[in-house]
Parts: C-alpha cells; sequence; structure tokens
C-alpha cells in the first residue's frame, strides 16, 4: 500500500511498482494545499477513472492496470483505515502521505500535527495489529536543522529543528523507533533530500520559479541566493525506494537512511539552469532568510550504499531540463 499516492513521490512509485507487477493499493486524501487537479491528472497518467461513480463516492477504484488499485482515505480516518486493512493484507506499506511545506507549518500548525502526527500513529496501530512485515516511511532532511555539520549523516544529532514540519518528522522517527522496540515492526525512514522533477509540487522551487519567470513576474530569492541544496531528481529517489520495498534481507526491524544526490548546489546556480531552458531570464527580488529555511543540505549516503547499492544518476542540469521539458508540455507552453 501507498499512502499519498496521488502525491509527487507516491504517484511516481505508484508508477514503477505497477510497471514491476506489484500489486499495489494506493490511497490519498486529495487535501487542497495545492491545486487538486494536478493530483487528479497524477491518478489519471496512472488509469484511474476520476470521473467514475466509485471515485465520487471515495470507494475502491480499479484503473486501466488490473494491479492497481484507488481510495480517497485520510489516515485521520482511523475507522476507515482499519476497515481497509481488516479486507486487505498488506505486506509492504509506505507513507508518502503527510502535510508537506516547511513555511506552511509556520502559520498552520494543527495541520501539521493531525496529519503528520496523528495520521502516522493510526498508520503504525493499524500496521501492528494487521503484521505488515515492513513499514516504510519518508521522512525529511530538515529534521538536521540548520546543521553546520556537513555533510549530513544519520548519526548526526537532531535535536533542534527549526519548523514544525521537521518536528513531525523527528517525531514519526521516534514513534517508528518505539513500535519497531515493543511490537518488533519492521520501519525504514528515509530522509529526503529537496527531490524535484516532472510531476512535482507547485510549492516548491522549481515550479514557482519556472512560473514566474514564464508569467514574467518576480522570484523570490532567499538569503539573498546564499543558499545550498542537495537536489535529487525523482527517479533516482524512486530508484532508493524500489530497492528498499524490494528488501528480502534480515535488516535491523529500525532503520534511517538519507536519500538524497550528495552534491548541493547553490539556488542561484538552480536558476540559471532554468532561465536556460527557458530562454529567459528571471526578475529576480533579494529577500533575507527566511524563518525555517536552512543554509545547505547535503545528504551522506554512505549507508543507502553499502546497503542497497544506491548511486543517484541524474545531474541537476539534466534533471532542470527534464522538468522545464514536462511543464512546456503539461501547461501547452509553446
Amino acid at each position: 500500500m501507498i499512502t499519498g499516492a496521488a502525491g509527487f513521490i507516491g504517484f511516481h512509485l505508484c508508477k514503477k511498482l505497477i510497471e514491476a507487477n506489484f500489486d499495489v493499493f494506493g490511497i490519498d486524501n486529495l487535501n487542497a494545499y495545492y491545486d487538486v487537479r494536478l493530483k487528479l491528472d497524477r491518478l489519471r497518467e496512472l488509469g484511474v477513472n476520476v470521473s467514475s461513480e466509485d471515485f465520487m463516492r471515495q470507494v475502491k477504484v480499479n484503473s486501466t492496470h488490473a494491479n492497481f488499485h484507488f481510495w480517497q482515505l485520510d489516515l485521520v480516518d482511523e475507522n476507515r483505515l482499519s476497515d481497509l486493512f481488516s479486507e486487505y493484507a498488506f505486506d509492504i506499506v509506505v507513507n508518502l502521505a503527510a502535510q508537506a511545506g516547511v513555511r506552511y507549518s509556520i502559520d498552520n500548525p494543527k495541520v501539521y500535527v493531525q496529519s503528520n502526527v496523528v495520521g502516522f500513529t493510526n498508520l503504525l496501530e493499524v500496521c501492528r495489529r494487521h503484521h505488515t512485515k515492513h513499514l516504510i516511511y519518508a521522512s525529511s532532511s530538515s529534521v538536521y536543522g540548520d546543521s553546520n555539520s556537513v555533510p549530513f549523516k544519520e548519526n548526526d544529532r537532531v535535536d533542534h529543528p527549526i519548523s514544525l514540519y521537521a518536528a513531525t518528522k523527528k517525531s514519526n522517527e521516534l514513534m517508528a523507533h518505539v513500535y519497531s522496540h515493543l511490537y518488533g515492526l519492521k520501519t525504514t525512514g528515509l530522509r529526503f533530500f529537496t527531490v524535484y522533477g516532472p510531476w512535482g509540487r507547485p510549492d516548491m522551487a522549481p515550479f514557482l520559479f519556472t512560473k514566474a519567470i514564464v508569467d514574467g513576474k518576480p522570484i523570490k530569492v532567499f538569503n539573498e541566493g546564499n543558499l545550498k541544496r542537495d537536489f535529487t531528481y525523482i527517479d533516482d529517489i524512486i530508484e532508493g525506494v524500489f530497492k528498499v520495498v524490494n528488501d528480502r534481507k534480515k535488516t535491523e526491524n529500525y532503520s534511517i537512511y538519507n536519500i538524497g544526490n550528495s552534491k548541493p548546489e547553490s539556488v542561484l546556480d538552480f536558476i540559471k539552469y532554468i532561465e536556460t531552458y527557458l530562454g529567459k531570464e528571471a526578475i529576480k527580488t533579494m529577500m533575507p532568510m527566511q524563518p525555517g529555511d536552512v543554509h545547505q543540505t547535503y545528504a551522506d549516503t554512505t549507508d543507502l550504499k553499502e546497503h542497497f547499492d544506491y548511486r543517484p544518476k541524474v545531474s541537476l542540469k539534466d534533471g532542470l531540463k527534464e522538468f522545464v521539458n514536462w511543464y512546456k508540455t503539461y501547461f501547452n507552453i509553446l
């Protein structure tokens, strides 16, 4: 089962697993944090008839792929979640459902507690009660806070999150540890580092910057561009998650891995690539550092490489070219 199946990473993972002939069950609450039409279009790409009566009734919806089904369901709905697990025996659960966004969490804290803490607790409980073999869940590079110790390693102290979003992700890791320790539930947390690519979220920099440049509007460049991010292309992320899903080794009951590109890039260089592929210069508005932001992210992926032979392949330059090409096609920009 994939939670957050209509989200950016969830969509790509469902697609990969469907093509690999897994029996995939996707759920998503389809909230309005960003334009639901993009989520529905992702589901259409997975073969789901989003106009069907079953879809409108929020029950199981078949797709054109015999091995994929979708439910509109919120992890906060404990009763419906329990009913789903009672009906189906899920060997592996990948939790990609969460209220995303660092800045949004500053003004909307309760939304994050409900989705990322209450929802995750409900998921842990049903996995425990129904003897799920492996729970894989999305954590985040944000748990490292504004650490000056780079690259970030899994055994670094992560006691000082600087956003509520980061705090909820850290709480997920702690709760997973308890369930692994007390109940023997195998859990693997993946700390994602700045994921981007086709079908990406509209609230993230590639989408925001591309849209603004196309529309001739200014883009906000925080900390006057003195930021570095470990941008990781979606295909590299999915390949890493796929390797963990296929894990048949007797690894530890509780594991945490960084999953990133291990090549921090300047935000200003990031903007230059987009300008090049659009053939248009950005109007930049230099801004101070924002609350909740960090100066640099940088993943040490040694453990993931050693345990799963994880080797990211896509450069930022090539990845942004793919994203901009998708953006042009999706929005019919000639």
